[in-house]
């Protein structure tokens, strides 16, 4: 029997922002080292802070979408409140 894989449909989105994210932080540590001012400096690390923030809500939203759509199963439209109210809730972490 073979394991339900983990890979999701926007593991690849996900993996390029972090991607982009890892090349952009490299970049501030070069400013640092460079002596760059410190609100040039703040200003990228919010940058990079909200990138990953970002992959993180899409990584969550897509767990929700799939994995516990999965285990709960088909619902009825009064019987899914909860749940959807749930889902729409956590795009606000």
């Amino acid at each position: 029997m073979t394991e339900p894989s983990d890979i999701h449909e926007t593991h690849p989105e996900i993996v390029k922002r972090l991607k982009r994210a890892d090349g952009h932080l490299r970049g501030i540590i070069e400013m640092i080292e460079a002596g760059r001012p410190c609100l040039d400096i703040a200003q990228q690390l919010h940058a990079v802070e909200k990138a990953v923030n970002q992959a993180k809500k899409i990584l969550i939203q897509d767990h929700l979408d799939h994995c516990l759509e999965g285990v709960v199963g088909h619902l009825e439209k009064d019987q899914r409140q909860s749940i959807d109210t749930f889902k729409k809730i956590t795009k606000y972490l």
